[in-house]
């Protein structure tokens, strides 16, 4: 069955239909991991995008049961060079073909996605509709993608967060977790290191959050433009100085804003895990996971936000601290891949933070 990925520049990719048929549309970005597809498909900072991947063979190991990042997959189209119909692997339950059909989410293969890559470098991400099944007008879904909304101006927040609080339970310090667009390894990995971990809804205001007695609070990743989540700005203003608050990703972009920073979208993005990131304290470099569209415009920090890394291919902010608060953040993904068991890793640092909180309280 024939699919075709349409831009908005009116550029027509057409390939092979895997996975769900239909008719899907968000802004059309690229994703240079080589692994790590079935965190990619769950992970809730994809929502509202179609997502190439630009290694050329993908699904290779299957989907297993143990490495979903949420309840479900929130990419609005998935493309691949070429898919994998035999997988190989002892945790494998089901071909990417099927999950991504029993879930619902359209695919298309078979399409020169270097060539694709390439034009979405040179002129930014766009927006487009990925459509499979029965044939219809080229034309009209030209049009259709050129109607496509823009990234910024979606409540995507709302729509990945979690409906309601739980708990992860734990006999350490009680870790609060503002859900907006969590990957279950963050929460994962505060319960594997003994934390009590309590996650709530975006909407969430302070004073509830502190009812919790939380002895830290994580800010999460998420999707979109922070300035749609400008509802959390004023619950972090609140929350700065009071506890020990870490900020990851969107997390880390909303605490630029609540201090009077500024945000900026990327031309196309930083997706894939082998970004290279600078920790300028140490001058250690760290190969990172990233996830985002959006950045901190270091031209309008104010004096009570510091840079702690940089990005070594473009210089963009990659972290903050804020002397004088318990506070701090950065705009990668230390949860996953390269160096997460590393002492230095942010995540430990955060831990240490609070133990020495606790201690000064």
């Amino acid at each position: 069955m024939k699919g075709y990925l349409i831009l908005e520049d009116g550029t027509v990719w057409a390939g092979q239909a895997f996975g769900a048929t239909g008719k899907m549309a968000g802004e059309v970005v690229f994703n240079t991991g080589m692994t790590g597809y079935q965190e990619l498909l769950t992970d809730p900072s994809y929502c509202g995008h179609i997502v190439v991947m630009t290694y050329p063979l993908i699904g290779n190991y299957g989907i297993n049961a143990e490495d979903f990042e949420s309840r479900q997959p929130f990419v609005r189209g998935f493309v691949v060079r070429e898919w994998a119909a035999v997988p190989v692997n002892w945790r494998s339950r089901e071909t990417i073909d099927a999950y991504l059909a029993r879930t619902g989410v359209v695919g298309l293969a078979g399409l020169d996605t270097r060539a694709l890559t390439r034009r979405l470098r040179r002129h930014g991400s766009m927006r487009g509709v990925i459509y499979t099944g029965l044939e219809t007008e080229v034309e009209t879904l030209v049009a259709e993608a050129r109607q496509v909304p823009e990234i910024s101006g979606q409540s995507l927040v709302d729509e990945v967060s979690t409906p309601e609080t739980y708990c992860l339970a734990g006999n350490g310090p009680r870790v609060v977790i503002l859900d907006l667009g969590l990957k279950n390894s963050i929460a994962h990995f505060f319960q594997a290191q003994g934390c009590e971990v309590i996650v709530v809804p975006a909407r969430t205001g302070a004073a509830a959050i502190f009812e919790l007695n939380p002895a830290g609070i994580v800010l999460s990743n998420g999707p979109g433009d922070p300035l749609d989540a400008l509802y959390v700005v004023e619950t972090v203003r609140r929350l700065l100085g009071k506890s020990p608050v870490f900020g990851i990703g969107l997390g880390h972009q909303l605490m630029g804003l609540a201090v009077g920073a500024k945000t900026q979208k990327l031309p196309f993005g930083h997706r894939g895990g082998n970004y290279p990131v600078k920790d300028l304290a140490n001058g250690r470099v760290y190969i990172t996971s990233q996830n985002h569209g959006f950045v901190i415009d270091p031209a309008t920090l104010p004096a009570q936000a510091v840079v702690s890394h940089c990005n070594l291919n473009d210089g963009s902010v990659e972290g903050l601290t804020y002397p004088g608060i318990p506070a701090f953040s950065v705009q990668y993904h230390p949860e996953t891949g390269q160096g997460v068991t590393d002492p230095g890793n942010p995540l430990y640092s955060f831990l240490k933070m609070i133990e020495h909180f606790v201690r000064g309280a």
